[in-house]
């Protein structure tokens, strides 16, 4: 969970509360999910974690990748508990604005598919400052809804159409079945995933479905300092944020 381009990020206070603490309450009111963990190879994480009831899982410090950190700690849970798992939901820590709702209708709609195996939250760029931005991961996607290509580049080229281009952002919110993220450890890291550093490309690299959830809700993750005080400004009239926070959630 270490973050090279703003260190300590997850543990960064937002509205008094640390960044991971806003996504762990949030993702403790989905309906669809039967347990959070918070998997970290960071201390303080886990000491904050657990002073709030939650549950972690230490993973190993080389990860460089998110979804191989899941995958360990997936593994980690199953040997533990030996409980029965169909899959899993990776929410990103810098995703504090997560809606709970919007997660139960994605993993709905992952089960209802004929053969669920990885279903991944995208949406809308409005702009073409977002669109340029490099902390932004570019998605495209083909008629049937499977994911193309994801770059930190502007795609589609916009150089020889001027009129509105199909601009999609992927968040960090992707659900896995239990084979598909086994198997994505398993899988040798990608050359087109670390010349964009997008886990995802390591699965289309390998020529494996990933379908698009597409939403039009807005969302606002941090990557950088700076988007801490977007963050910050916009949980002002968020009442989920009152409620976890005033009740202790």
């Amino acid at each position: 969970m270490a973050a090279t381009r703003f260190p300590n990020k997850p543990l960064e206070k937002i509205k008094g509360m640390p960044m991971i603490g806003h996504v762990y309450h949030r993702a403790k009111i989905c309906q669809n999910l039967s347990d959070v963990y918070v998997a970290t190879c960071d201390e303080a994480i886990c000491e904050y974690i657990s002073s709030i009831g939650g549950k972690y899982i230490m993973t190993k410090e080389t990860h460089e990748r998110a979804t191989d950190r899941t995958g360990e700690a997936l593994e980690k849970i199953m040997n533990k508990d030996g409980c029965k798992i169909d899959g899993v939901l990776m929410i990103q820590g810098d995703e504090p604005l997560l809606n709970p709702i919007l997660l139960d209708n994605m993993i709905s709609f992952h089960m209802n598919q004929k053969t669920p195996f990885i279903t991944n939250l995208i949406s809308k760029i409005h702009d073409i400052d977002e669109f340029n931005n490099p902390n932004v991961v570019k998605v495209v996607k083909d008629k049937n809804g499977s994911i193309l290509y994801m770059s930190r580049s502007p795609i589609p080229s916009n150089a020889k159409y001027i009129g509105r281009l199909p601009m999609w952002k992927q968040l960090g919110l992707i659900l896995f079945s239990k084979d598909a993220i086994l198997s994505y450890t398993k899988l040798i890291p990608s050359e087109l995933e670390i010349i964009e550093s997008v886990d995802m490309n390591r699965i289309l690299e390998n020529n494996l479905i990933i379908t698009a959830f597409p939403t039009e809700e807005f969302s606002q993750a941090v990557d950088i300092p700076e988007d801490i005080l977007v963050v910050d400004a916009i949980m002002l009239n968020d009442k989920l944020v009152t409620e976890y926070i005033n009740n202790g959630i």
